[in-house]
């Protein structure tokens, strides 16, 4: 069963699909909004698929049951890490690929794109996918489950492109922790376009402008 979602197609038709995964404690109608700003009318026409994560309890918020895409235990990198949860949010992501395939939209159009929480599974499952994707958007983010990358990942997304954005002043995931996740894909030879913005743990005007000019060299 794949999960609910949010969607908005830019026009009939769509031949490109961009899966966006929500922040934690946020829901599918969060990035929503951001499509008027992001897309260049002159693109071809995309679908905006924008998935609510399953309830669940989060340990580093007391326990309270929010949309989550695994359990948070603990902000410290050190943190055990909640690897079925993260698994599972895998497997939910290649159900939601597979669904654009039966609408169409083969993997190398479909970008994969998530913040915070959404970011940690659109890198996990993006890197792992057996197919070639047309590109990963790492927003304020961190790579999970990082020891087992480098014999899971798929050689086919071995040069897929990644757009990465972070605030400086990120009280949440610490920009060290970006950069050091940015440095681990790196070294394993992945391609990633780094960008630092003057901001929290939020997304800016700025870092839009940036990542629609990338999504436009890849839609061209």
């Amino acid at each position: 069963m794949t999960l609910p979602t949010v969607e908005h197609e830019t026009a009939a038709h769509p031949r490109y699909s961009i899966l966006w995964l929500h922040g934690l404690g946020a829901d599918g109608n969060d990035f929503a909004p951001i499509v008027p700003e992001l897309v260049d009318p002159a693109w071809p026409a995309l679908r905006f698929v924008f998935p609510h994560a399953p309830v669940r309890p989060v340990t580093i918020n007391n326990g309270m049951s929010m949309r989550a895409w695994y359990d948070i235990i603990g902000f410290d990198a050190h943190a055990r890490q909640d690897e079925a949860g993260i698994r599972a949010s895998i497997a939910a992501t290649e159900a939601l690929i597979a669904r654009e395939h039966e609408r169409g939209v083969p993997s190398e159009r479909i970008f994969l794109a998530g913040f915070s929480q959404g970011g940690a599974i659109a890198l996990s499952a993006g890197l792992r996918h057996a197919e070639k994707l047309a590109g990963i958007i790492a927003l304020s983010t961190y790579l999970p489950i990082a020891a087992t990358l480098a014999a899971e990942r798929s050689a086919a997304n071995a040069a897929t492109p990644i757009f990465w954005g972070h605030g400086s002043a990120d009280p949440v995931v610490v920009l060290q922790r970006g950069i050091d996740s940015r440095d681990a894909l790196q070294a394993l030879g992945h391609a990633v376009d780094w960008h630092t913005y003057p901001m929290a743990h939020a997304v800016c005007a700025e870092e839009i402008g940036d990542l629609r000019h990338w999504l436009g060299r890849r839609l061209a």
